[in-house]
């Protein structure tokens, strides 16, 4: 048996790269395990991702790299309609278009310049944990050892299944197929809606290949779609399969929506669709995956380098269980409403004479786009809980942006009153303090205008976590309670 690392985690798709990177910033080792021999993703199963997502690349100091290949577009939707959010509070107010092999490959090259060991070609096929860790199985009859293990393999995930999670939430009602293929006949290209589903025809970056979106009649199997399948599909939407040949790759999905009953047993946890699945509808698939790596990454190192209590991994799934449910309940309204009946299109309709209201289009929006989430952190300031706004501010070394503190994954005791007014004690090693100014407005999404603090305590996954004055009430609560106690 060979300890390969302080963290194993399965599954090299978004969120396990986010985790992973996540957990090598704050110095832990961590390992990835992944059954694709090759790092390639054969497909763009997702087309990008909205502004909170870009905020947390940005305070890693990597947003630019995603910014320079994708496409800024105003694409936040609610079912059909579209919302704007361009005048969000945010650097950021935007969807970003990229398929997912090329979010894939660029987190691919950031994770290999941080070090990232990725074990390809393996499968886990279980796992037995006790108090000093977890021994896990691979399908090749090989063993591996860590202290702790997440599962951010997939929805039919793996782990989830060994650990004896509950998989709780509601079965598929319609199913489609998306594939990337070569077509011989003219196609329409565009989306459409019929009383099937939503259907469209793209025509990928090479020119040749095209992108086939297709809603199936009929639920189909749990298995995987052939050719055949495809041609009939769009055969029975269109009347043409338009001559699809070559497929390089063909998939189903459905609106089936479920949530783990616990992101967490013992020293085992899920991120991303290991501990989620839902309809695609509202593009919040891969956001939702790298909040969460965001959430658990900086919180589970603490706890493996003995900084903080096991305990500390309680409040992973007490704030993303709730932010995902919450998601996963819109998905499912959104899906509905993309729907060409005659009934459903009358409520579609409603909501989308609502959603013209201002106050309910940024309510929405910031649901979608995921800069709304508000973490229950008690009672105070309205920043508490929610994401730091990437202020610029002024400090000794001249004016800066908050997010820039972040780009090493570390918290951040932000002072903006008297210089040398606030100090950190024991937790000097663990947060870094910046004494800065800032005179502009505060703004949160949403909220609109808040009062500013004078001292802000920010989490490395952008949180606040306190607010105060020089007076410095409930700090040292705060520090011990999120990065350990005083030593």
């Amino acid at each position: 048996m060979v300890a390969v690392a302080a963290v194993i985690v399965a599954g090299s798709g978004p969120t396990g790269m986010m985790l992973a990177a996540e957990l090598t910033l704050a110095g832990v080792d961590a390992v990835m395990v992944e059954r694709r021999a090759s790092p390639e993703l054969v497909g763009s199963r997702a087309g990008g991702f909205h502004s909170r997502t870009i905020e947390i690349l940005d305070q890693r100091g990597i947003a630019d790299r995603f910014l320079a290949e994708g496409q800024r577009v105003q694409a936040a939707f609610f079912g059909n309609t579209k919302l704007d959010v361009s005048d969000f509070p945010t650097r950021h107010p935007y969807t970003l278009g990229l398929w997912q092999n090329h979010i894939e490959r660029i987190l691919a090259g950031w994770i290999e310049e941080l070090g990232v060991p990725v074990q390809r070609g393996l499968v886990v096929a279980g796992f037995g944990q006790d108090h000093s860790g977890v021994d896990v199985q691979l399908a090749d009859g090989g063993l591996m050892h860590a202290q702790y293990l997440v599962g951010a393999d997939g929805g039919r995930s793996t782990v989830r299944k060994a650990a004896g999670i509950e998989f709780p939430g509601w079965d598929a009602t319609r199913s489609s197929l998306i594939a990337e293929v070569e077509v011989t006949g003219e196609t329409p290209l565009g989306a459409r809606i019929d009383e099937v589903g939503i259907h469209g025809l793209h025509l990928m970056e090479d020119g040749r290949t095209t992108r086939v979106i297709v809603t199936e009649k009929e639920l189909g199997p749990a298995t995987e779609p052939t050719l055949a399948d495809l041609a009939k599909a769009l055969t029975e939407i269109y009347d043409t399969d338009f001559g699809v040949h070559h497929p390089s790759w063909i998939s189903r999905f459905t609106d089936a929506t479920r949530q783990a009953a616990a992101y967490r047993s013992g020293r085992v946890l899920l991120a991303g669709d290991a501990a989620h699945i839902h309809a695609p509808s509202g593009g919040q698939g891969i956001g939702l995956g790298i909040q969460d790596a965001v959430n658990l990454g900086w919180k589970l190192a603490q706890v493996v380098k003995g900084t903080a209590p096991d305990s500390l991994l309680d409040t992973y799934h007490a704030e993303r269980h709730p932010a995902g449910a919450l998601a996963l309940k819109h998905t499912m309204a959104q899906s509905l409403m993309q729907r060409a009946d005659p009934r459903i299109g009358a409520l579609a309709d409603t909501v989308a004479g609502l959603l013209t209201i201002d106050e309910a289009r940024k309510q929405v929006a910031g649901l979608i786009t995921g800069l709304d989430v508000h973490y229950d952190l008690g009672e105070g300031h309205p920043l508490l809980g929610r994401r730091m706004p990437d202020l610029d501010v002024l400090t000794a070394n001249g004016p800066l942006r908050v997010f820039t503190f972040l780009h090493q994954a570390r918290a951040v005791l932000l002072n903006l009153g008297t210089p040398g007014s606030i100090e950190l004690g024991p937790w000097a090693d663990r947060v870094q303090l910046v004494d800065a100014t800032y005179d502009g407005e505060w703004e949160l999404p949403v909220i609109g205008p808040v009062g500013a603090p004078a001292a802000v305590l920010i989490r490395p996954d952008g949180y606040v976590a306190w607010t105060g004055d020089g007076a410095q009430p409930g700090l040292q609560e705060a520090l011990a309670s999120w990065f350990g106690p005083a030593r």
